[in-house]
């Protein structure tokens, strides 16, 4: 049989411990609402990052909205100064005056590498924040 004391101890304990969880548990819930909106966009594991492969999708996904012709290519005009005219010429090997979907990704890449200086392989939210960072997110949203 539990005396007083005991359940008292017992339900202190809980509370400790419930105490000691609620952070714990509301953790994710803080971080996600302290991530930039570009984050929240381009990391859909909630990871707290972006990797080449979600900056890939992400502009594979921009690429296809922005080729409203559906001809599988980007002109200059149709990529409304996203890559710079430098960036463009190396792009575009075969010099026909477009982007295909590959080609368009090939800049997205060197982008991304040039945001992330410490070479981990992922964008974080301070990352994203920087000239290269906002240079890469143009490739990547509307």
């Amino acid at each position: 049989m539990m005396t007083r004391r005991t359940a008292l101890l017992a339900a202190t304990a809980i509370g400790i411990g419930a105490a000691g969880l609620l952070p714990t548990l509301l953790r994710p819930a803080v971080a996600a609402a302290k991530r930039s909106r570009a984050m929240q966009q381009l990391d859909p594991d909630n990871s707290g990052t972006v990797s080449l492969d979600e900056a890939k999708r992400a502009a594979s996904a921009l690429f296809d909205r922005l080729d409203r012709n559906k001809n599988g290519v980007l002109n200059k005009r149709e990529l409304g100064g996203r890559v710079t005219p430098e960036e463009f010429a190396v792009a575009d090997p075969d010099k026909d005056g477009t982007l295909t979907k590959a080609e368009y990704l090939t800049v997205v890449e060197k982008r991304f590498k040039a945001a992330d200086p410490d070479n981990d392989g992922t964008i974080d939210d301070k990352e994203l924040r920087s000239r290269a960072g906002r240079a890469l997110l143009r490739l990547l949203q509307l």
